[in-house]
């Protein structure tokens, strides 16, 4: 049996800042540390900063006053900030740049008086807090989620002559891309953003993963159920007529899966670390003692976000 690795795989600058902003955090001041929604959506991840004293809330009305919160990598609507601010929180901020480029898009369309449409999956995180950077009381504007072409088909706005998208960022681009033709077709006046607002990680992955999926007969993507990038990994996969599963690690994988199968295709999501998928590589070796294991050429990605000057400060 042969494993090949998709490349790259796993861990995006993104992710390895929201990671680094907990531990610091957690070294500097000490437990508990509060963390509102998981800081990326890996369980392995949430379970080992939890051991360390993270406690994970839903809502900041979870948090004693005057305590220490985090913002997960997906960001958070003005709301959730005011409320912060009114509580005393002492905040570091997780939030992904490039999510906060789409913020930033959005709060500039809406003072500009635009309808603006953003493309995501209803009740992710992310579209919460992209659709949170709103202000109703500063614009004749509004903003509408489109989830699919279908909707993007019907959609009923109030000014065509006025409008543009932005998109989430870990969205398929291939599904993305059907929407915005259709958006295009419906409203040829629609702008939209400079530069593409899905990330370069999750485009990378995607990328790495169509090409995985040529030469896999089973492709195993390690991610969380509710990863929104590593879904999109499985599907790419599967549209490409190839056998895939979503996986949390090792433990997941159903021997029957490998049976007749000659070639795995493996990969990770941007949430994932690289110790699952060395921890899927050993369950498949104690499979298949000869594994052949070979790393697939893939974009190089280089990217280091800056972490918030406190803890870079502490650390020092």
């Amino acid at each position: 049996m042969k494993v090949m690795l998709a490349n790259p795989r796993g861990f995006c600058a993104g992710v390895d800042r929201a990671i680094d902003i907990v531990n610091r955090a957690l070294d500097s001041f000490g437990a508990p540390i509060y963390v509102r929604h998981e800081v990326v959506h890996n369980q392995f991840v949430v379970d080992s900063l939890r051991n360390r004293g993270a406690v994970f809330v839903d809502e900041l009305d979870e948090i004693p006053d005057n305590q220490i919160v985090i913002f997960s990598a997906h960001g958070v609507s003005k709301a959730v900030r005011n409320e912060a601010d009114s509580r005393g929180l002492k905040v570091f901020d997780a939030t992904c740049p490039l999510v906060t480029k789409v913020h930033i898009e959005v709060f500039r369309y809406c003072k500009q008086n635009y309808d603006l449409i953003l493309i995501g999956h209803h009740g992710h995180p992310e579209v919460e807090g992209t659709l949170g950077q709103w202000d109703k009381q500063k614009t004749d504007g509004a903003i509408y989620l489109v989830d699919s072409v279908e909707e993007a088909r019907t959609i009923a706005v109030n000014r065509p002559d006025k409008i543009a998208y932005v998109t989430q960022t870990t969205l398929s681009m291939d599904d993305t891309r059907d929407i915005i033709v259709e958006l295009r077709r419906r409203f040829p006046q629609i702008e939209g953003p400079k530069h593409d607002d899905i990330c370069y990680a999750t485009q990378n992955r995607q990328t790495a993963v169509r090409e995985l999926a040529k030469q896999s007969d089973l492709v195993l993507v390690v991610g969380s159920v509710n990863s929104s990038n590593s879904n999109r990994l499985k599907e790419l996969a599967e549209r490409q007529g190839v056998e895939s599963y979503l996986i949390d690690g090792a433990a997941n994988i159903n021997p029957n899966w490998l049976i007749g199968k000659n070639t795995i295709g493996l990969t990770a999501g941007a949430s994932a670390p690289e110790k699952l998928v060395r921890d899927v590589i050993d369950f498949l070796q104690l499979h298949s003692p000869n594994l052949v294991i070979e790393d697939l050429p893939g974009e190089p990605e280089n990217m280091v976000f800056a972490l918030p000057k406190e803890l870079r400060l502490k650390q020092k």
